[in-house]
C-alpha cells in the first residue's frame, strides 16, 4: 500500500519512466534560473557598492577655486570676497582662489568643465547646475528676515527671501496691474528674484512681461534700484530689500523708490560643490564655511558680499519649488 508521497512518486516513475527525465529537466532549469538571478542581484549590489565607494573616494582638491556671481557690481563683490581666501586656506590647509563670474551661466559652465570647485549659486543657478550634473547643493544661506515697511532687518534668521517690484515714488504705477507696456529693469533670466519669481507670478496673473513690456537688463540689484531712481526704467525686479544697497549713496532711497509688489518666498542662495567632490571633503568644506561664518572676520565678509548671516545644511529637494517657477517663467517666451 502506498501511504507516502515519496512512494507515490516512485510508483509513478515505475509506471511512467519518462516522467523522471522531465522532472529532472525542470529542476535543472529552475536551478539555473535561480543561479542567474543571484548573479544579477550580486552584480547590482557590487555596482551600487562601487558607486558609493567612488563618490566617497571622489575628487579631493589640492587647491580650491571658489567663485561668486554678481548681485551688485562685480568689482565690488570681488574686493569684498577676496579676504575669504585666507580664512578658507587656514581651515582647509590648501591654497584657495576666490573670483567673480560675469553672470550665472558662466559659473555653471565653469563648474561643469571642472574649472571651479565651489560656487556661490542662487537658487535657479543651482538648479541649472544640478540638472547638468555639474553641482550638488552643500549649504544654504541664512539671512535676517526683512520687515516692511522700511525694509529693515529683524532679528529672526531665515533660509528664504522674497523678490519685490519697485517704482519711483509718485509713479502712476500703483500695482502690478499697471505694469503692462512699461519699461522694466531685470537681472539675468536665471536670477530668481531679479527675473524668475516676478515673471512667473505676473504670468499667472495675466501679464506676460516678455511680450507686453520692454525689458532692460542691468547687472546688479543696486543698478535696478538706481535705474528706477534715475528714471531710466519705470520699474525694477529686485530682491527684498535691495534699496539698502544704495542707502549709503542716497540715505532717502527708501522714500524715493517704493515697492508695489512682493512675491512668494524663494529659497536662499546655496554654496554648491562639484558633483564629483568626495564626501569627506564635502564634510570638511561645510564645517569650514559654517565655522568661518560664526567668526567675527568671516561673518563680516559674507555679510558684506551677499548679506549672508550664516549657513545651514541643505538638500536638493528644497529647490523643487524653483523648478516649478522655472517652467512658468520659461513659458513667458514660448506661449502667447
Amino acid at each position: 500500500m502506498l501511504t507516502a508521497q515519496g512512494d507515490t512518486i516512485r510508483m509513478s516513475q515505475l509506471i511512467y519512466p519518462w516522467r523522471g527525465s522531465i522532472v529532472m529537466k525542470i529542476w535543472k532549469k529552475l536551478a539555473l534560473s535561480a543561479l542567474a538571478l543571484v548573479s544579477v542581484v550580486g552584480l547590482a549590489a557590487c555596482s551600487n557598492k562601487s558607486n558609493a565607494q567612488a563618490k566617497s573616494a571622489g575628487y579631493t582638491p589640492k587647491s580650491l577655486n571658489v567663485q561668486f556671481v554678481p548681485s551688485v557690481q562685480a568689482s565690488s563683490i570681488e574686493a569684498k570676497a577676496k579676504p575669504l581666501e585666507k580664512l578658507l586656506q587656514k581651515q582647509l590647509g590648501i591654497p584657495v582662489k576666490v573670483s567673480v563670474s560675469t553672470d550665472y551661466n558662466s559659473i555653471v559652465e565653469a563648474m561643469s568643465s571642472k574649472q571651479v570647485d565651489v560656487g556661490f549659486l542662487p537658487p535657479d543657478g543651482y538648479v541649472q547646475a544640478h540638472k547638468q550634473k555639474a553641482a550638488d547643493a552643500l549649504l544654504q544661506a541664512e539671512r535676517y528676515k526683512v520687515v516692511q515697511p522700511g525694509g529693515r532687518n529683524s532679528t529672526k534668521l531665515t533660509d528664504e527671501y522674497r523678490s519685490m517690484i519697485v517704482v519711483k515714488k509718485g509713479s502712476p504705477i500703483k500695482s502690478y496691474k499697471d505694469l503692462k507696456g512699461k519699461k522694466i529693469a531685470v537681472q539675468d533670466v536665471t536670477s530668481s528674484s531679479g527675473y524668475i519669481w516676478p515673471a512667473a507670478e505676473l504670468k499667472e496673473k495675466g501679464i506676460n512681461i516678455a511680450k507686453q513690456d520692454t525689458l532692460v537688463n542691468v547687472k546688479g540689484h543696486d543698478q535696478g534700484v538706481l535705474s528706477v531712481l534715475n528714471g531710466d526704467t519705470d520699474a525694477a525686479f529686485v530682491f527684498e530689500d535691495a534699496r539698502n544697497l544704495v542707502k549709503k549713496d542716497d540715505p532717502d532711497i527708501m522714500t524715493k523708490v517704493v515697492p508695489i509688489y512682493f512675491t512668494k518666498p524663494i529659497p536662499n542662495d546655496t554654496i554648491s560643490v562639484r558633483e564629483d567632490m568626495s564626501s569627506a571633503f564635502r564634510k570638511k568644506l561645510a564645517n569650514a564655511f559654517i565655522k568661518i561664518a560664526k567668526s567675527k572676520q568671516g561673518h563680516a565678509i559674507i555679510s558684506s558680499v551677499y548679506q549672508h548671516e550664516g549657513y545651514v545644511h541643505t538638500k536638493d529637494s528644497n529647490f523643487n519649488i524653483v523648478r516649478k517657477y522655472d517652467k512658468i517663467a520659461a513659458s513667458t517666451t514660448t506661449n502667447k
